[in-house]
């Protein structure tokens, strides 16, 4: 059987006038995720949106919210986030001054938990959280803004995580550059999902964009 990833556009490459829209072109896409990214101004440079537009539009959607919270001390807005309908929470674990009590907040809710790591960060900071995780996001640009070139060497980073991923339940999602000419590489390291955001929403035909990501079809640089 053919392998196959998820791919999970993200909104922060769509057009905010027509946020609803956007959504609609993921779920016609055939893909059943929406990567929701959250920026504070604090832990990156830029801001984009809070628990309010994720509740606004979660009545309008039946997508999978992959929320990624690059905030400061994200534990004091779990419960914001999870009533606002996010399916999947995640931290970072720079960001964070309790990582293990964060971790249990956002399991007490019932909600899917990840922990992110930017480029810089070694697979080591996970590790002692892995058998808790549902999801772990290996960021392949420098995080706050889109549009970024996928820094190759995050790679090893998947790599590393799938090789000691053993029976452990956690899904390997990868964030930044990732478009036709990258997903070779990308689906060969081992992920589960790959966000991808302005090469989404630029590709004209999105469902067959989806389609070929999801199966590791590219350009090869």
């Amino acid at each position: 059987m053919e392998r196959s990833i998820i791919i999970a556009p993200s909104v922060l490459s769509a057009d905010f006038s027509d946020i609803r829209g956007a959504l609609t072109d993921i779920e016609h896409s055939g893909t059943d995720w929406v990567h929701l990214d959250v920026m504070d101004g604090q832990f990156v440079p830029n801001i984009t949106f809070g628990p309010k537009f994720i509740a606004d539009i979660r009545p309008h959607s039946e997508l999978y919210f992959d929320a990624h919270l690059m905030v400061d001390e994200p534990i004091r807005f779990i419960e914001h986030f999870d009533k606002a309908g996010c399916d999947n929470i995640t931290v970072h674990v720079e960001a964070c001054r309790n990582v293990q009590e964060t971790l249990d907040k956002i399991k007490s809710f019932g909600v899917g938990c990840g922990l992110s790591i930017r480029p810089q960060t070694p697979v080591s900071a996970l590790e002692p959280y892995l058998d808790q995780l549902d999801l772990v996001l290996v960021m392949s640009v420098n995080p706050g803004f889109g549009g970024q070139g996928l820094i190759p060497e995050t790679l090893d980073k998947v790599k590393e995580l799938a090789k000691i991923k053993g029976d452990r339940g956690y899904l390997i999602e990868i964030d930044g550059g990732v478009n036709s000419s990258t997903i070779c590489d990308v689906f060969e390291s081992g992920v589960d999902v790959a966000v991808t955001g302005s090469a989404f929403f630029g590709a004209k035909d999105k469902a067959e964009f989806v389609r070929r990501l999801s199966v590791g079809q590219g350009e090869r640089r």
